[in-house]
């Protein structure tokens, strides 16, 4: 089996379009030859499958019930995304333990599935498995917006994960910016502000600019790439899964769960 790239996508607030840039992400990566899955790991108002699309009959409740496997759940967007739906509207799916969350990341490594990256798009906020879940992926996506609030978010959230988590791959996504320009001085005023008051530098790799046909898109249940291939935000998407590709892979394990750490654990050792 090949190397597994897993990537974390989270946001200090809800309401940033999260999941847009996660199912959007995962669709460009298709789109540029790679087997892609979304894991939706906002427990509570999961709806990754909505924005695909993509009804399904069982989700994740299924499995920590032990009624079915991570496998068993997984569906196929019309456009390739392979899905493992979250449970949306329980409220004991919303606040899982440690444990249950840490369960829920050691039965990824049953899967034998061939897939190049998995992207986890976790819940608003930081709940402990939100927290669980980004220390157990290899890279960590912040989307924020040029607004006041998401980037006091998007702040906390870097100070969390760097400082208390001792996290480090971090990496700021701008959304809705008017430009590239833009997004990338909302990376700069971030980043320069982390350096100053947490030791630490994010990461950049391209911005999102604001599409009107965003919304259209969303009621359409379809991606932007498949909504309006020429839009702006469609080629920033395609952008943003071209400067995914060129990051070297991961391959060390950490003390602590980790998604396929078994194949990890292969990779590290060239078997």
């Amino acid at each position: 089996m090949g190397h597994i790239n897993v990537i974390g996508v989270a946001s200090g607030k809800g309401g940033v379009g999260k999941t847009s840039i996660s199912v959007n992400l995962a669709v460009s990566l298709v789109r540029r030859g790679h087997k892609v899955m979304i894991f939706d790991a906002d427990l509570g108002l999961a709806n990754a499958q909505i924005a695909m699309g993509c009804p399904t009959e069982y989700n994740l409740s299924h499995v920590l019930a032990g009624q079915k496997s991570l496998s068993e759940i997984a569906v196929t967007s019309q456009e390739g995304v392979r899905l493992i739906p979250g449970a949306s509207g329980m409220q004991h799916m919303a606040s899982l333990s440690i444990e249950e969350s840490a369960a829920i990341v050691r039965a990824f490594s049953s899967m034998r599935e061939e897939i190049d990256y998995l992207i986890v798009d976790v819940a608003a906020g930081l709940s402990r498995s939100v927290v669980t879940f980004m220390q157990a992926v290899q890279r960590r996506f912040i989307v924020v917006k040029d607004e006041p609030s998401s980037i006091a978010d998007a702040y906390g959230t870097i100070k969390v994960l760097a400082r208390e988590c001792a996290l480090d791959e971090i990496y700021l996504i701008p959304n809705m910016v008017e430009s590239q320009a833009a997004g990338e001085n909302l990376y700069r005023r971030l980043r320069d502000v982390c350096y100053k008051f947490l030791g630490k530098s994010v990461g950049y790799l391209h911005s999102v600019t604001f599409d009107e046909n965003m919304i259209n898109a969303s009621r359409a249940y379809k991606s932007m790439l498949e909504y309006a291939p020429r839009g702006n935000s469609a080629r920033d998407f395609m952008g943003l899964a071209q400067s995914l590709e060129t990051l070297p892979p991961l391959t060390r394990v950490s003390g602590d769960i980790q998604f396929f750490v078994d194949r990890m654990v292969a990779n590290r050792l060239g078997s």
